[in-house]
């Protein structure tokens, strides 16, 4: 009689075993889902000038040519604080080595400096007269954060009208009361051009101020896409 209790015990037990999982995943049913997709995009003036330029030295003694890197590099930063409106960061300092053939030759000592300026006229100028003793690596034009994000919410809006305006629609296709949100996604996109690159053999500049870079602002184009998942009501 125990064993027989035992045997009906592990019995039930199974069964609540087996039962369970499909109470534990039971969830409502869904019907009617669409999934819909709309985007928006603007061409946006850039209004941010961004250039890089750096100091390059190259020989066989470090000490020599970190010290000529670093004094032109502090007459760089003194003239660009003397010129308002001008962000001005120093990049990354390398020293590295020169083979030819596979043979040490010497060392390359280099650090950039990056200027950045909503003020285009006043930093093409200044690029002009640091190129007496730096090379421009890149000119860029950029679109500052605080326009970005304007254009953005902008666009935000309207892709969220539009979203609407289709779920309307559909739900009219399908001759249907209306409709619920189950989900949205709202993405944000734009291209960016690549910098603008500016090679220059590694000599002596000449004492006299280089030309100012003939720039143009032009604009990017920002995108938004909304993209979502709407239920019919019945």
């Amino acid at each position: 009689m125990r064993n027989l209790n035992i045997q009906q015990f592990l019995t039930s037990l199974l069964l609540v075993i087996s039962i369970s999982p499909a109470w534990a995943d039971d969830k409502d049913p869904t019907y009617d889902r669409v999934t819909l997709s709309v985007s928006a995009e603007t061409k946006v003036g850039n209004d941010t000038l961004v250039a890089v330029l750096y100091s390059q030295k190259e020989g066989a003694i470090t000490t020599k040519l970190a010290r000529e890197v670093n004094q032109n590099l502090s007459w760089a930063l003194d003239m660009a604080k003397q010129t308002a409106g001008i962000k001005v960061q120093t990049l990354d300092y390398r020293t590295d080595p020169v083979y030819r053939k596979q043979v040490l030759q010497g060392w390359r000592v280099k650090q950039s400096l990056r200027l950045e300026s909503r003020n285009s006229a006043a930093l093409s100028g200044l690029i002009g007269e640091l190129q007496k003793r730096l090379a421009v690596e890149s000119i860029s034009y950029q679109v500052s954060p605080e326009k970005r994000k304007l254009s953005q919410d902008e666009l935000i809006q309207q892709a969220l009208v539009d979203f609407r305006a289709r779920a309307d629609m559909v739900a009219k296709a399908w001759e249907r009361p209306g409709y619920r949100l189950v989900q949205i996604d709202i993405n944000t996109s734009d291209h960016t051009p690549r910098p603008k690159m500016m090679r220059m053999a590694a000599m002596e500049m000449s004492a006299n101020a280089m030309p100012s870079p003939a720039i143009e602002a032009g604009s990017q184009t920002v995108r938004v896409s909304v993209n979502g998942v709407v239920e019919l009501t019945p």
